[in-house]
């Protein structure tokens, strides 16, 4: 964990990506960071993400109560994320995380909202940074409901898609949760593309034990405690309709009309 300061301008600076990057609109979503004191810093209510300075951000303790030390340029009272349930929960279960990031990119929620887990093994990048994506029962959000959602997974996944409400991932540091972030969302987006080129095409078990020696050897990560990408899924399980040439045209042609 890096200093107050540093993890500060770190927060903000992931809230403006997540902005730009189309991942939250409004005032969607929320970032948070552990520091060395065990407290937690995240963003307030209702604000936009890519206008969240400094004085947006809120100290919390392990039980969510604001922190007076907060923000002392600032005479404003400021709340913390209506959903830092979800975040204190997560560290709670999680002593190797540090920070979490809860956000609403386009394709990665549109799998969660169509409840679509991404199990499936298909970018050697992703069985070796995540591993299966798993999808959590619909939760209220910023309610206690969210938590009990993610306790199947919370210690064998570092990345969940949210039914009907969006992903959350967490890590080592700010960096780490955002970057695993965007590599939900790629993976969403490549897997739709996929989808209607005709079908995605699982690694075989043959491939994934060569990508999972690789990964021990070169990066030293060992995956044996987390979910398994699934390496085949039958047309009857996946509930995929097939798209022809002309379905794939015609919905072009929308598109360029639009």
């Amino acid at each position: 964990m890096e200093n107050k300061n540093q993890n500060n301008e770190q927060l903000i600076e992931i809230c403006h990506r997540l902005y730009a990057n189309r991942f939250v609109t409004t005032t969607d979503g929320n970032v948070s960071v552990r520091l060395e004191n065990g407290n937690i810093v995240t963003t307030r209510t209702a604000i936009n993400k890519g206008m969240v300075t400094e004085n947006d951000l809120v100290e919390v303790d392990n039980d969510g109560n604001p922190s007076t030390t907060q923000n002392p340029q600032s005479s404003i009272i400021h709340h913390p994320s209506t959903e830092i349930g979800m975040h204190l929960y997560i560290y709670s279960q999680r002593s190797d995380v540090n920070a979490v990031v809860h956000a609403h990119p386009p394709y990665a929620t549109g799998f969660a909202t169509a409840r679509q887990p991404l199990n499936e093994c298909l970018f050697p990048e992703v069985v070796i940074g995540l591993g299966a994506i798993p999808l959590a029962e619909y939760a209220t959000p910023s309610t206690e409901e969210v938590a009990n959602s993610l306790a199947p997974f919370v210690k064998v996944a570092d990345a969940i898609l949210l039914s009907n409400h969006g992903v959350v991932t967490y890590g080592k540091d700010l960096l780490d949760a955002y970057f695993k972030m965007e590599k939900v969302e790629h993976a969403a987006h490549i897997t739709f593309v996929a989808r209607m080129l005709g079908g995605e095409k699982p690694l075989s078990p043959e491939d994934i034990e060569k990508l999972r020696a690789i990964s021990q050897q070169s990066y030293g990560k060992d995956f044996a405690n987390k979910i398994a990408c699934e390496t085949s899924c039958s047309d009857e399980e996946k509930s995929v309709p097939s798209t022809s040439t002309e379905d794939i045209r015609e919905l072009v042609r929308k598109m360029l009309n639009t």
